[in-house]
């Protein structure tokens, strides 16, 4: 999250690697990696963990479709710090020997320790998170399955249905904090329930002593506050939509809970809506949001952030914009760089995200390990939608010269899908230049959220059916597919053209004669690299490929 694995995660086909430049946060790098699943269970884990031999399928044999499940917790001991006279410290900071003054060297060791192994978790009043080891000892906290209250956070597995249904990493909780409380309680209080599974274990490294072995990422203590708030105005107060039960019946379940009273637990009854009641059967959570069936281990799929971040814009609110870039890392580096520029330049400080297949310095990078094809642009097309928190967006391409004119267009309605008409294509290898009426994908300017509804079910359909050009590829523009939501496609003229050059390794061919087309076009106006409207410059930006 926002830094490169060192030494590097060698390539394993079962291990999908998703690299943002600037970190994101644990709860939405966790939604992120969830959307690039296609299986039936996700179980979120810590970096720092190791597991015990077959850990996966001791888990799967005990799971239910309603539960939220965890392994035993043991504490990892990973490395000592040794020095050449052979002395040795625990893990913990790096620095000289605390014996002989003499430089230390990492020696993993890898260990799952036995003791301490645990298997309850409870919150208090406050909440604050603690473990239940008073439960350990009663007859239901013995067994090969047990109940657990809470959890600690590092690990937890349940049904990818069951993650978008319960929103189970709410971003509005903020990157860290209170997840196992979270968790939890949204699994118990929509009728499920979280057990811990005493036939195999996961061991998670502790790093609690500062330095360069305390916590990544940088972390306030207004953020921990603003967690714990969030949790409790959400649970405490009966104001989470999904719950067929009050909290104080969750408490009451475990009683006695360390830093519950009596006096508390009304307390709570009192802070209940009373149309929130304990009984089961009378409401069911909310039905998962539809989420594709046939996606690949790539593919990122969302089902909770179809909707723009912010509040949809009103007559107060003006929309805000933003632009995705993709690339298949291709096209000559020295033209990339050019139309980076340009198009860092027409946006004029609009957001830019850009997805690629390897990392490029450029925006708000996503990279995707993923082979060139249509598919995988689309999928691309999706991870970038789904990057990006503005209301509107603009598709932007690797190898187009982008005129700032382009980017002033503003959609005027939010269901209709905008193409940009004044588009000329260039042939790098002898100056031709060509414009006929056209509505290509890198002019399109479009609503986001209606454009991640349409790139999930068009990338379901290709990994269903395989790709065809009846599919096609610029949304909207004909009706040889009837897709779930339709929608109007408009043009609009900005005023100056923005320039498409073909350099041999384009994803997608180009005609350069009439009679290649089967539908001959209306506009027809051809040019050179001199003479293309409103652009005096093209020359110069493309010299490099004298």
């Amino acid at each position: 999250d926002g830094l490169w694995a060192e030494p590097p995660i060698k390539d394993n086909p079962r291990v999908t690697i998703f690299h943002v430049s600037e970190p994101i946060g644990q709860r939405a790098m966790t939604n992120q990696l969830c959307r690039l699943s296609n299986s039936k269970y996700i179980m979120k884990v810590d970096a720092h963990c190791a597991f015990d031999k077959g850990f996966d399928v001791k888990m799967i044999n005990e799971m239910h479709d309603d539960w939220t499940m965890v392994p035993v917790m043991r504490n990892l001991h990973a490395f000592n710090w040794v020095c050449p006279n052979g002395h040795v410290r625990y893990q913990g900071p790096s620095g000289v020997c605390s014996e002989c003054g003499k430089e230390t060297k990492r020696d993993i060791v890898w260990i799952a320790k036995n003791n301490p192994q645990s298997t309850s978790y409870c919150f208090d009043s406050e909440p604050h998170f603690q473990y239940f080891n008073e439960f350990k000892k009663r007859p239901e906290g013995k067994g090969d399955l047990t109940e657990t209250m809470s959890l600690q956070g590092s690990c937890f597995m349940l049904t990818r249905d069951k993650y978008w249904e319960l929103n189970i990493c709410d971003e509005n909780f903020g990157s860290w904090g209170s997840q196992g409380i979270e968790v939890a309680v949204k699994t118990w209080l929509s009728g499920g329930r979280v057990m811990v599974n005493h036939k195999t274990w996961y061991a998670h490294m502790f790093r609690t002593q500062g330095g360069d072995f305390g916590f990544p990422y940088e972390l306030s203590g207004s953020a921990v506050s603003h967690a714990k708030k969030t949790a409790k105005d959400l649970f405490f107060s009966g104001k989470w939509e999904k719950a067929i039960h009050p909290l104080h019946w969750l408490v009451e379940k475990f009683m006695p809970v360390p830093g519950w009273t009596p006096e508390a637990i009304e307390k709570l009854k009192g802070s209940v809506s009373p149309t929130q009641t304990s009984n089961p059967t009378s409401s069911a959570p909310a039905p998962a949001p539809q989420a594709s069936t046939s996606t690949t281990a790539h593919s990122p799929i969302s089902e909770n952030l179809t909707q723009p971040s912010r509040q949809s814009p009103t007559a107060n609110t003006p929309p805000t914009i933003g632009c995705i870039y993709y690339t298949d890392n291709l096209v000559d580096e020295k033209l990339m760089l050019v139309c980076q520029k340009q198009l860092t330049k027409a946006v004029a400080g609009k957001k830019i995200v850009s997805v690629s297949l390897k990392p490029i310095p450029f925006g708000k990078n996503v990279v995707l390990t993923l082979e060139r094809g249509y598919l995988t642009m689309f999928k691309q097309i999706l991870a970038g939608l789904e990057a990006l928190d503005t209301d509107i967006v603009f598709f932007c391409e690797h190898d187009v010269l982008y005129h700032p004119s382009h980017f002033d267009f503003l959609p005027p309605d939010r269901n209709i899908w905008y193409y940009e008409s004044n588009y000329w294509f260039l042939r790098l290898t002898d100056g031709f230049a060509l414009h006929y009426n056209v509505s290509p994908l890198s002019g399109l300017c479009v609503y986001r959220d209606i454009a991640i509804k349409h790139y999930k079910e068009r990338i379901a359909m290709v990994e269903k059916e395989g790709f065809s050009y009846r599919i096609g590829f610029e949304p909207m523009t004909h009706g040889r597919i009837k897709w779930k939501d339709m929608y109007k496609f408009e043009l609009f003229h900005s005023g100056s053209p923005s320039i498409d050059i073909a350099h041999g390794k384009n994803v997608t061919g180009k005609r350069w004669t009439q009679d290649k087309f089967r539908r001959k076009p209306t506009i027809w106006k051809e040019a050179n690299i001199d003479t293309i409207p409103g652009w005096d410059n093209v020359r110069r930006l493309l010299s490099f490929t004298k």
